[in-house]
C-alpha cells in the first residue's frame, strides 16, 4: 500500500517567462498559464510542470534533474540551452546540458519514430546512499526499487510519477548537498505519517507543507481530498 500519489513537477526560476517558454518546447508541454507561478499541461493533471518564482540563483550543480527525450542536441541549443558534456565525448548514452538558468539536464537523442511527444521522461537525483534513497522513496510510493547497473550503478523507481516510462532514478555523487534544490516534485499524502517515516519538517504553505527527505531534498505534501 503506497502512502503518497504522484501530484506533479516544481521548477524554480529567476525568469518565469523565458523558462516557462524553454521547458514547453523542451518537453512538449503546452504553457496552460502563464502568470507566475507558471503551469505546463500535458495529457494528464500528473504531467503538469510548475514553473515558480524566486529570487535564488543556480549556484552549484544540482541534486535532482531532467532527462528528456529530443530529435537532436542542436535543437536544445537552439531553444536557449548549452552543452555541458556531449555523449560524444563521455562515451554515454546523453548529453549532460545546462538550461537558461544554467539547470543541469539530460538530452536523450531519439530518431523522428521514436521521438514521443511527452519529452520528460525520469528525473535523476544524486544521492549520498542511492540504495537507501531509493527504498525510502520506493517505501512511501509502494514499489520496489530495481538496482540497474547494465552500464552504470544506479537504483530505479518505475511507475509512480507522471506515467509508466517515467522514472526516479537515484545516482550516486561525492560532493555534500549544499542548496534547496531548484526542481522537486510534489505529492499527495498525509504528513503525521511521512514525519513518523523519516522525512523532515520545512515549513508551511496555505494548501500544503514542504517537508524533506532523508537526504534533505524538499519536496511538498498536499492533503487527500
Amino acid at each position: 500500500m503506497s502512502l503518497v500519489t504522484w501530484q506533479d513537477l516544481c521548477l524554480d526560476a529567476l525568469d518565469v517567462d523565458a523558462q516557462a517558454r524553454f521547458w514547453s518546447a523542451a518537453s512538449g508541454l503546452s504553457v496552460a498559464d502563464p502568470a507566475p507561478p507558471a503551469r505546463l499541461a500535458g495529457p494528464t493533471p500528473g504531467h503538469t510542470l510548475w514553473v515558480n518564482p524566486v529570487d535564488r540563483p543556480h549556484v552549484v550543480k544540482n541534486r535532482t534533474h531532467l532527462d528528456i527525450d529530443c530529435g537532436s542536441v542542436e535543437e536544445l541549443v537552439a531553444l536557449g540551452a548549452r552543452v555541458l558534456a556531449p555523449a560524444a565525448e563521455t562515451g554515454l548514452g546523453w548529453t549532460v546540458m545546462a538550461d537558461p538558468e544554467d539547470n543541469e539536464f539530460c538530452a536523450f537523442v531519439r530518431t523522428p519514430e521514436a521521438l514521443p511527444a511527452y519529452r520528460l521522461h525520469g528525473i535523476g537525483v544524486d544521492c549520498v546512499d542511492p540504495a537507501a534513497q531509493a527504498r525510502w522513496w520506493g517505501d512511501l510510493f509502494g514499489v520496489d526499487p530495481v538496482h540497474e547497473v547494465d552500464g552504470g550503478d544506479w537504483w530505479t523507481l518505475a511507475g509512480v510519477a507522471a506515467d509508466d516510462r517515467m522514472t526516479l532514478d537515484f545516482n550516486t555523487v561525492p560532493e555534500p548537498r549544499t542548496q534547496p534544490n531548484r526542481l522537486h516534485w510534489d505529492v499527495v499524502g498525509r504528513v503525521d505519517e511521512l514525519l513518523a517515516r523519516g522525512a523532515s519538517y520545512v515549513g508551511d504553505q496555505p494548501d500544503w507543507t514542504v517537508l524533506a527527505d532523508p537526504e534533505g531534498n524538499e519536496f511538498c505534501v498536499f492533503p487527500p481530498e
